[in-house]
């Protein structure tokens, strides 16, 4: 073992003690369910099932949604069972209204050798599946100790994930090493992937393409439209912190064209929905979580509810995509395509940089750099709607063209599983 797992391991068995303290407080705050925080101590509150155990994890929301529909297909063969585990409430929550039967959610444990030494012990997983770029050390050793075949699927690695490993080759190669399979979304993580150490790095494309459709409720979308009726919308999507102060002022410049518009802002983390209504001053109001739809008179619409987002592309011609203003890469664009919904977006995209390039190239317009350029673009599309909808159009048919990785996912992973004890 690499003398920097060595430590690692170490480090969190003296952490360990501490840890159902840091528990206790974020259960005093609403951020861990209260009824299941033992699961992430490694005490698993469901019976294993019998037959092949298929172990699928992802961080958050983003990463198990994107392998439900993997789950699906994996769930064809008789005799299987998924089990899905994440470490947020919210993903908790959505997972138990989405995974198909078969398929069961649970807490991932901490990453320390007597939390995850539990739960691998009551599991015994045949394939450890590994969405994204989670890696955990002790549960990835432990794991490939007891023999359990590891993948990183839909695999991604920025740059700045890239230069941090350089400073521990020895490490990452050791870590690194312990994957079977690595699925890649693109070219350029392959190659970093590769060479940090990585085994067996395949391209697979990135498994958010290949998602269906986000859902809406039908009812829901007709009370919504309502509301709206015919007035001119600006859509900011998934905004984070230091954005919603560049979309208000935006929203008040496109008014002196549009004295009707109304913004509708989505903010990536729901609990920010009071902070933005601060940040709006005196501009009228509202938001969804209190339980209304826009009335006549408000401005700002705060959408500051979970699991909506299908809703709200639905209802506008273009949006706004957050995440791109700041620093923090772009949240995913396939979403509002796959919808007819236009794309536009700041510059910093790199955690899609294939499918914003894509839909970017298909629509020949999107990319903003500030206020100014916002204004512009989206008072361009308010002032002819045919115009907005042939973009949302070209969007869907550049998020077309990066299909495909589901295929190639669950072929490798069927190879993998061949290879798996029994």
């Amino acid at each position: 073992m690499a003398l920097g797992l060595t430590a690692y391991r170490y480090a969190t068995m003296a952490l360990a003690p501490a840890i159902p303290l840091l528990l206790q407080r974020r259960l005093k705050q609403g951020k861990e369910d209260s009824a299941r925080f033992q699961e992430k101590f490694g005490h698993a509150s469901l019976a294993r099932p019998g037959g092949r155990l298929i172990w699928i994890h992802g961080a958050s929301v983003g990463e198990c949604l994107s392998a439900l529909p993997l789950i699906g297909e994996l769930l064809k063969v008789p005799g299987r069972a998924v089990l899905v585990t994440s470490g947020t409430l919210t993903s908790a929550q959505m997972m138990r209204e989405r995974l198909p039967p078969g398929a069961f959610h649970q807490y991932a444990p901490f990453d320390t050798p007597a939390a995850v030494s539990r739960f691998l012990n009551h599991w015994k997983p045949d394939v450890g599946l590994f969405v994204d770029s989670e890696i955990w050390p002790n549960t990835l050793a432990q794991s490939h100790a007891l023999g359990i075949k590891l993948a990183i699927v839909n695999g991604r690695m920025s740059e700045r994930s890239f230069d941090g490993w350089h400073y521990a080759p020895r490490t990452a190669a050791a870590i690194l090493g312990l994957f079977d399979l690595c699925l890649a979304q693109d070219d350029e993580t392959a190659q970093r992937l590769r060479k940090l150490g990585a085994r067996d790095v395949r391209v697979s494309g990135n498994l958010k393409a290949d998602a269906p459709p986000l859902a809406a409720d039908a009812g829901k979308l007709a009370a919504l439209r309502a509301a709206i009726g015919n007035r001119p919308v600006l859509l900011a999507a998934s905004t984070h912190p230091g954005e919603d102060e560049t979309i208000l002022p935006a929203h008040d410049a496109l008014r002196r064209a549009h004295p009707d518009l109304l913004t509708i802002i989505v903010p990536r983390h729901p609990e920010r929905g009071a902070e933005i209504a601060m940040l709006c001053g005196t501009r009228p109001t509202q938001r969804r979580s209190e339980g209304r739809e826009p009335a006549a008179e408000t401005a700002i619409y705060i959408a500051d509810t979970m699991g909506e987002l299908g809703l709200f592309y639905r209802a506008a011609s273009f949006a706004f995509i957050g995440g791109s203003l700041v620093s923090h890469g772009g949240q995913n664009p396939l979403e509002p395509a796959r919808l007819d919904c236009a794309v536009l977006a700041g510059p910093h995209t790199q955690n899609f940089t294939t499918a914003y390039d894509a839909i970017f190239a298909a629509q020949g317009a999107g990319r903003v750099q500030s206020c100014v350029e916002i204004v512009a673009l989206a008072g361009d599309l308010l002032a002819d709607p045919s115009a907005a909808r042939s973009m949302g159009e070209a969007a869907a048919r550049g998020a077309q063209t990066l299909g495909g990785a589901m295929e190639k996912t669950r072929a490798a992973i069927e190879d993998l599983l061949s290879h798996a004890h029994a």
